[in-house]
């Protein structure tokens, strides 16, 4: 189980209250994952928020264009967040997400943390606030790879 004092390492969670710290700890797991596992793939349901503890994952784009898929991101710094899609409508993945490497990470169910930042609307703006750059800075690094393979 983790524990609030790691949740506050989170750039995602940085300076928010030491209570709702406490209750996201305790909807969260840690899990481990080999190299070459899929966190999530694709197009699928997203009803998790994910977060790295230690590894590195691959974020992945199909397109209709090539056969392979292509790398866009790797999450491979400790304390980053990923799998945004979890908590953001449509509620699909917008990537597949790959073990690069054997990975020990933080799921956090979608729907109960959404729950917790309606009690914490203060906390909860500041935290959406921060899954909007998220999704930018994942725009604009797929843009990069994409002007690459062009």
């Amino acid at each position: 189980m983790t524990t609030a004092s790691v949740l506050s390492q989170f750039g995602l969670f940085q300076d928010l209250p030491q209570q709702l710290l406490e209750e996201i700890a305790v909807i969260s797991d840690e899990v481990e994952m080999k190299q070459g596992d899929f966190v999530f793939r694709e197009g699928e349901k997203a009803d998790k928020l994910h977060f790295l503890l230690n590894g590195s994952v691959a974020l992945r784009v199909k397109l209709t264009s090539r056969p392979e898929s292509l790398t866009v991101s790797f999450v491979s710094t400790p304390y980053q967040s990923f799998g945004w899609s979890g908590i953001v409508a449509p509620n699909h993945y917008t990537s597949s997400a790959e073990c690069d490497e054997d990975s020990k990470l933080l799921i956090t169910p979608a729907q109960p943390f959404l729950k917790l930042l309606e009690k914490y609307p203060e906390a909860g703006f500041k935290v959406m606030q921060r899954i909007a750059e998220i999704i930018a800075d994942r725009l604009r690094n797929s843009r990069q790879a994409l002007i690459k393979t062009l």
